[in-house]
């Protein structure tokens, strides 16, 4: 008889759930309150915690809208957050059948799963995935990301080699960059020219959490100058260095300035002791449009395919 227990998670709970995920196999800075909590106003909470004879042993960020429970609507990837000792596929049957039992009482009828890729664990950790597989899960959504290994990094093909070449002529530098105000102008605008969107996040909201989350959130531009061509918010998260938001002016893209930064970028990473660098999904309408031109480029730098998964179990 399995004594796992679920308990809904409240914020006088922070400080545990925060030190499970910093000692967690897949947990990353974006599953700590800090940062889930800033946009708490969008969404109704309903993050879990495992609980085994009085200790705290898995966290799962969520929300609830009406009769479902996503992990989580509001992140890129969530899934159960497992510390590296104690836990092995039978404590995580365990702990998957006591939160499907939790659900039911409390007239969730459907549990939608995002989770961390494999590229995000500091240690091997699917035991979650077996756990989804028994409970009748169904592939949902599958987003391709473009990531490179930066322990033996694919070269850059002959174009972009050259384009890096010519921006070095032409005096453009790359590196980390403080100028977050005139990135988000740019940024902004090209997001309303091309798609008619704004980027997820503010200008103060990003800021927020550069402030909350400095050694995690950094911004590396590409000038010339002084006039700024090109930009990519950084999110760190070991052994992930992965791109939030890329973004290149007319001119930046005409000079090949973001070629020349994401070399720098490659390089950097590599150098830092990074795994991968993940330059993020190239999907719309929950995977099933594949932006070509987009994941060519990324390929073009040296990246290759990483998936994405999100689950459905109907409870």
């Amino acid at each position: 008889m399995s004594n796992m227990e679920i308990i809904p998670y409240n914020r006088t709970m922070s400080p545990q759930w925060d030190q499970l995920v910093d000692a967690s196999r897949n947990g990353t800075f974006l599953h700590r309150r800090g940062y889930m909590d800033y946009h708490s106003d969008r969404f109704e909470d309903c993050s879990l915690l495992a609980v085994n004879q009085g200790k705290l042993v898995a966290v799962l960020p969520a929300n609830r809208e009406g009769t479902t429970l996503w992990s989580h609507h509001g992140l890129t990837y969530g899934g159960w957050l497992l510390p590296s000792k104690h836990i092995d596929a039978t404590v995580m049957l365990d702990i998957m059948e006591a939160a499907c039992e939790w659900m039911r009482h409390q007239g969730i009828t459907r549990l939608i799963y995002k989770a961390v890729p494999h590229i995000y664990h500091r240690y091997p950790c699917e035991e979650d995935l077996y756990a989804l597989f028994r409970h009748g899960a169904r592939l949902a959504e599958v987003n391709i990301s473009t990531t490179i290994d930066l322990t033996c990094p694919l070269p850059l093909d002959r174009g972009n080699k050259s384009g890096v070449n010519a921006a070095r002529r032409a005096g453009i530098t790359a590196g980390e960059s403080d100028d977050w105000a005139g990135y988000w102008q740019l940024l902004t605008t090209l997001l309303g020219d091309r798609y008619g969107t704004t980027p997820v996040h503010t200008l103060d909201e990003i800021m927020l959490l550069r402030g909350r989350f400095s050694d995690n959130i950094k911004l590396f531009t590409a000038t010339s100058d002084g006039e700024l061509l090109a930009g990519v918010v950084m999110y760190l998260t070991h052994p992930v260095a992965h791109c939030q938001y890329i973004a290149a002016s007319p001119a930046g893209k005409d000079s090949k300035a973001l070629t020349l930064l994401m070399q720098h970028l490659i390089n950097e990473y590599a150098a830092a002791g990074y795994r991968y660098l993940d330059f993020g999904i190239s999907n719309e309408q929950h995977g099933q449009y594949l932006n070509a031109g987009l994941v060519q480029q990324k390929s073009r730098l040296g990246g290759r395919g990483i998936a994405y998964n999100t689950y459905q179990v109907n409870l």
